[in-house]
């Protein structure tokens, strides 16, 4: 298997890939001390702003990274038959509290899918649910082609 093209994908075809796709992997990190989750997500291709809804309890991996302002990746991929494409959001996570919330970001907040099922190991009246704007200072995508016939 060879890589016979790779190239980066333009402003739109990023913003279409995000639109069309509701999961990625969010990496966050501080210091050395990096973290991982897959999560969902919507996307507002105008303003190219990606919306989260994070969960997680207050002595959680998760909060103590959420609590220290850490740099965030957003990794979102796929491969079709012998085209993978993949974009990268980077930037930092920002908290919005439900009040200052707008019909706008509300309609965003509502494409972030929910999983069919929910499994938590808390009782929901113990899991803090808060809502994140990731406003990218860098987006990149790529497409590659593979030949499989090497």
């Amino acid at each position: 298997m060879a890589i016979d093209q790779e190239t980066a994908m333009t402003d739109e075809a990023i913003d279409a890939f995000l639109g069309a796709h509701e999961t990625g992997v969010l990496s966050l990190a501080r210091e050395d001390d990096p973290y991982a989750i897959p999560i969902s997500y919507g996307y507002d291709d105008t303003d190219r702003v990606v919306y989260l809804r994070l969960v997680s309890t207050p002595e959680s991996e998760k909060r103590q990274f959420l609590d220290s302002s850490p740099a965030a990746r957003l990794v979102v991929y796929d491969e079709q038959d012998e085209t993978y494409r993949s974009v990268v959001a980077i930037g930092v996570l920002e908290s919005i509290p439900p009040t200052t919330l707008t019909p706008e970001q509300i309609a965003q907040y509502g494409d972030a899918k929910r999983p069919l099922f929910e499994i938590w190991a808390h009782d929901k009246q113990d899991l803090d649910i808060e809502l994140y704007r990731l406003e990218p200072e860098s987006l990149s995508g790529r497409r590659t082609e593979i030949d499989r016939t090497d």
